[in-house]
C-alpha cells in the first residue's frame, strides 16, 4: 500500500475552494493568518464577503500540516468520471481516502426533540427509515469497497435504537465481518432498559458513542430541551453491567464556546474515573447547520486548537503539544500493510480534520500523556522509513516478509525482536504502568498476537480526541476530498461526512428520495 507525503498546499497564506453559505455555489477562498489565528476568507459575487476562524492557534495548525499524507482512495468508485468536487459524490475517482468509519443512518426518528438537531423527523416533516434489506445492501457495499473493505461501521440517526430491526442489524454487521461495530446514541434506551446493553453486546456491538454534553444539567436543557445527565450516567452504568465484557463507551460532547467549553477538563476527568467502561472522549466542536448571524457565530465558534488549549488549562496533565492530527499514525498502517502484504485501514484524512492523543493511567491514578513514554514523532518517522525500505526490498525480490518463519509462534517472536531492534530507541518501556510495554501492543498489531496486551492497553489508557466537522462557513473542498468518515446510502453510494451534512447537503436529497411524509407514516403506525 503506497502512502505518500501529501500534495496539499502547506503554509500560509494559501488558496482553496469553498462554498457560499447562502447559495452554496463553489467559490474561491483564501486561508490566512490574522492575530495568531487561522482564518478563512471568501467572497460570493451575489452574497458578499464571509470570514470564519478555522483554527485559533496558527502554530498548532502548521504543526498538523507536517503530518499530512496522501492515502489510498478506492479502486471501484461509484462515480468514475468526476471532474469536480463535491457535486457528484459516490465515492468518486477524485476522492483520496478510503472509508475508515462508515455511518449508516437507520432512521431519522428519535425519542427526543433537541432544539439543535438537524436530522429529526419532527423537524424534517418526513420519516427516513430504510428497510432491513436496504441496510444489509448498504453494509455489503461498504464491505465490497476496494482495496480496503470497510471494517468499522457506526449506526446513527435520528436515534438508531428506535429502529425496529436494530439488534438484527447489529448481528448482520457482525456476520458480514465488520471488526468494529458502533452506535451513536443519546443513551435513553440504554438507561431505561437494564437488559438492553447486554442484548447489544451479545448481538455484536462493540462501542457506544454516547452523546455527552457535560456535567451540568443546564447544558442539556439548552441543547437538548430537557435534563439528561442522570440518563447519561445510568446508560454508562448499564454498559458496565455487561461484565465480564463491559460495553465500551466513548463520550461525545458537542462543544460550543460560551456554553460548555469550560467543562472539557471535567468531562475528561469523568471519563478517566469511569475508564473500566469509558474508553475515550471524542469532542466535537460545534458545526453550524443552517444560517447563523455573524455575531453569534463568532461568539460560539470553537475550533480544535481551542480544545487543545482548554484541555491543557483545565487538566494540568495534558499539554497542547501532546496532540497530533489524525493522519499522524498513518505510518503504522503502511508498516502493517507491508508486513502482511495486504492494504490496511489508513487514517489519511486532511490534517486539519481532527486532533488526538492518548493518556496513560497508573495504578495510583496518576495521569500522563503517552508522549512521556514514547518519542512519538521519532517512532512514526522511523516506521515510515522502514515501511518504504521494506516495501522496496519486497518488490525487488518478490519475497514476503516472514516467509522464512514457518510457525505463528516463531513469527510472533521474530516480529517483537525486530520491533525492538528497529524501534526500541523510541520507547521507554520500563516506565509504562502495570508492566505493559508498547512493544507488546505493536506485536499484537503486527502479528495478531497477544490480545490480552490490547485489553491491558485499553485499561491503562484513555483516548482523547476532537473531530471538527465542517459547516458552510468553514467549508474546504480539499478536506472533503480526503474525508475518511463516510455515509452509506440506500442507492449504493458512499458519501463523505461533510458533503452529506454540509455544503451540497446530500442528506436532504437522500432522505427525501427514500422517505414518506410524517403524517402518512403516523397513519400507517
Amino acid at each position: 500500500m503506497v502512502i505518500e507525503e501529501s500534495s496539499l498546499d502547506k503554509g500560509l497564506p494559501k488558496k482553496t475552494a469553498s462554498m457560499c453559505p447562502e447559495c452554496r455555489e463553489v467559490i474561491p477562498a483564501e486561508i490566512v493568518e490574522e492575530d495568531g489565528k487561522v482564518v478563512m476568507k471568501k467572497e460570493c459575487n451575489e452574497h458578499g464577503h464571509f470570514k470564519s476562524v478555522v483554527w485559533s492557534d496558527v502554530d498548532l495548525y502548521l504543526k498538523a500540516e507536517r503530518f499530512a499524507y496522501d492515502g489510498v482512495g478506492v479502486e471501484n468508485p461509484k462515480i468514475e468520471d468526476a471532474t469536480s468536487c463535491p457535486d457528484n459524490c459516490g465515492l468518486c475517482n477524485l476522492h483520496k481516502s478510503h472509508t475508515c468509519l462508515a455511518n449508516v443512518d437507520l432512521t431519522n426518528r428519535c425519542n427526543m426533540n433537541c432544539p439543535i438537531c438537524f436530522a429529526n423527523a419532527n423537524t424534517r416533516g418526513y420519516v427516513y427509515e430504510p428497510s432491513y434489506e436496504q441496510v444489509v445492501d448498504m453494509l455489503k457495499t461498504l464491505r465490497d469497497e476496494k482495496p480496503v473493505p470497510t471494517t468499522a461501521v457506526q449506526f446513527s440517526g435520528g436515534e438508531p435504537t428506535v429502529y425496529p430491526d436494530f439488534l438484527k442489524v447489529i448481528e448482520k454487521a457482525s456476520e458480514l465481518g465488520f471488526s468494529q461495530i458502533q452506535i451513536a446514541s443519546n443513551g435513553i434506551k440504554l438507561a431505561n432498559d437494564e437488559d438492553f446493553a447486554k442484548k447489544c453486546e451479545e448481538a455484536g456491538l462493540h462501542t457506544v458513542y454516547l452523546q455527552f454534553d457535560g456535567l451540568d444539567e443546564e447544558n442539556y436543557i439548552q441543547a437538548r430541551g430537557r435534563e439528561m445527565l442522570d440518563v447519561k450516567k445510568k446508560a454508562i452504568e448499564n454498559c458496565r453491567k455487561t461484565k465480564p465484557n463491559p460495553l465500551s463507551t466513548v463520550l461525545v460532547p458537542t462543544i460550543v464556546k460560551t456554553v460548555n467549553d469550560d467543562q472539557v477538563g471535567d468531562i475528561l476527568d469523568f471519563g478517566i474515573k469511569n475508564r473500566d467502561v469509558v474508553r475515550g472522549v471524542n469532542y466535537q466542536p460545534v458545526a453550524f447547520t443552517g444560517r447563523i448571524e455573524k455575531e453569534e457565530r463568532e461568539k460560539q465558534r470553537y475550533t480544535l486548537s481551542d480544545l487543545a488549549i482548554d484541555i491543557e488549562e483545565q487538566t494540568g496533565y495534558l499539554d497542547k503539544s501532546d496532540f497530533y492530527p489524525v493522519p499522524f499514525v498513518t505510518p503504522i498502517s503502511q508498516l502493517v500493510s507491508v508486513i502482511k502484504d495486504e492494504p490496511q485501514v489508513a487514517f489519511t484524512s486532511h490534517p486539519h480534520c481532527g486532533l488526538a492523543s492518548y493518556l496513560v493511567i497508573a495504578d495510583d491514578g496518576k495521569v500522563s500523556p503517552i508522549t512521556d513514554f514514547v518519542d512519538v514523532e521519532g517512532l512514526m518517522g522511523e516506521m515510515k522509513n522502514k515501511a518504504d525500505e521494506w516495501d522496496t526490498f519486497l518488490k525487488k525480490t518478490a519475497i514476503k516478509l516472514g516467509s522464512k518463519v514457518k510457525t505463528k509462534k516463531g513469527r510472533d517472536k521474530s516480529m517483537l525482536k525486530n520491533f525492538k531492534k528497529y524501534f526500541g530507541d523510541y520507547l521507554k518501556e520500563e516506565e509504562l504502568p502495570g508492566g505493559l510495554t508498547i512493544g507488546e501492543i505493536m506485536k499484537s498489531i503486527l502479528s495478531e498476537g497477544d490480545k490480552d496486551a490490547v485489553g491491558r492497553f485499553a485499561w491503562r489508557t484513555m483516548f482523547v480526541g476532537g473531530m471538527h466537522f465542517q459547516d458552510d462557513y468553514n467549508y474546504d473542498i480539499d478536506r472533503v476530498k480526503r474525508c475518511v468518515i463516510h455515509y452509506a446510502t440506500p442507492d449504493g453510494r458512499i458519501i463523505p461526512f461533510c458533503a452529506y451534512n454540509g455544503g451540497p447537503t446530500y442528506r436532504e436529497e437522500v432522505e427525501k428520495k427514500f422517505s414518506v411524509p410524517l403524517d402518512e407514516w403516523r397513519e400507517r403506525r
